[in-house]
């Protein structure tokens, strides 16, 4: 049976902000429906179910806690996302409760020498190319990667860090790092690997996606690289956005994060990209680490957070700072990065799928990390007051 929802405010990427009724028709938006189940959601956004661009480990509920339907897959699996057998095999892992991208390895093993099938791999169901957590070196490797993932009209999703320079580095250089004792690279490390990287992007005439920046030279090259016609885009964390590396002034390894968090500087510049349009995805960079990776010396411990939950919350945080609108929240985390997937979702336009949310945007709760929902609960904004909570999930016509 169809249904209707009435009552509520809808917020869509392309088609704005406005109070009217939604209708569901199968596994699609329709136009109208004569005989419509009504569902009202008075007071309530209706918008696009996140699309979660970057994810490390599929955490069903944490992704249904927080909104998110469909993730791109990063290919930093065991076993890696290099094959085939193993891609077609993600994309299916997650029904029927969430719709998984595989984004497949752009080299064997990731190991950053010898080009995967990207060709066969895409056929398999991977939706793009990634070097995984790490830079490529090797400039050579790299050029063939974007001129093979062009040719294949797929999107290679880069590491923004020269390996070379960040080494075993732990966070970032300067005063925080310093008086820590922390193993530290410079701000520098994030520039060099994109400099690199969009000139061959520009050579090769293929697409790329930084799936984080977080510097503000970083953010200086990916405008002038636009400016040009430079087929790059980039994204960032909330993570990056709310906090700076005096978050791990008590060596709290919950803000050991990958890459580092930076200074105050550099996330002040990171809100003003977000602004004026430089960055493109807002993902959460969901990477849940279990006690034993974090229960350890800050050096020791694995870097990565669960962000699942709070991507939604922290971003209309940002909406009630004044730093972005409404709209443009969901095309940072549902109609961007569904176009760079190449999925039609992300909007809630007619004949759209009928993956949306609705969210009682005043809700106020604290993040705890002991109280989320996910398999893993290492947040570093534990403790942290927040407004907006998912009330409702619908996938494919249907409610989780």
């Amino acid at each position: 049976m169809s249904k209707r929802f009435t009552g509520g405010t809808l917020v869509c990427p392309v088609g704005g902000i406005a109070e009217r009724d939604l209708t569901i028709e199968g596994d699609a938006i329709v136009t109208d429906a004569g005989d419509a189940e009504s569902i009202d959601v008075s007071g309530k956004l209706i918008a696009p179910a996140i699309v979660d661009l970057g994810v490390f480990g599929i955490d069903a509920a944490a992704c249904r806690a927080g909104g998110i339907v469909r993730v791109g897959l990063m290919p930093d699996q065991a076993p890696v996302l290099d094959d085939p057998g193993i891609v077609a095999r993600a994309a299916h892992m997650g029904k029927p409760d969430i719709w998984i991208h595989p984004i497949s390895a752009a080299t064997q093993g990731l190991r950053g020498t010898d080009l995967a099938e990207m060709a066969i791999n895409a056929e398999a169901g991977a939706v793009a190319v990634a070097t995984g957590r790490h830079w490529i070196a090797d400039s050579g490797v790299m050029r063939k990667v974007l001129a093979y993932a062009r040719d294949c009209n797929l999107v290679v999703v880069a590491h923004a860090e020269d390996g070379g320079l960040a080494g075993d580095a732990v966070a970032t250089a300067g005063e925080t790092a310093t008086r820590l004792g922390l193993p530290a690279a410079p701000a520098l490390a994030e520039a060099l690997a994109i400099a690199r990287d969009v000139m061959l992007a520009e050579d090769t005439g293929a697409r790329l996606h930084f799936r984080q920046v977080t510097t503000a030279a970083g953010f200086d090259l990916i405008r002038a690289a636009k400016r040009r016609g430079v087929r790059v885009t980039c994204g960032i964390t909330p993570a990056h956005l709310y906090l700076s590396d005096i978050a791990m002034s008590d060596f709290r390894t919950f803000a050991h994060l990958s890459p580092p968090l930076r200074s105050e500087g550099d996330r002040q510049a990171a809100r003003a990209a977000l602004a004026d349009g430089t960055i493109d995805v807002l993902c959460s960079g969901h990477d849940p680490r279990g006690p034993e990776a974090k229960r350890l010396p800050f050096a020791d411990s694995e870097p990565g957070m669960a962000g699942a939950e709070t991507l939604l919350p922290l971003g209309l945080g940002l909406v009630r700072d004044g730093v972005i609108g409404l709209d443009r929240l969901f095309a940072l985390v549902s109609r961007n990065p569904a176009m760079l997937l190449g999925l039609e979702s992300g909007t809630l336009g007619i004949g759209a799928p009928a993956d949306l949310i609705v969210i009682d945007q005043d809700a106020p709760w604290q993040v705890r990390a002991d109280a989320l929902a996910g398999k893993a609960a290492n947040t570093p904004f534990d403790g942290l007051p927040v407004q907006g909570r998912v009330v409702r999930v619908m996938k494919g016509g249907a409610f989780l």
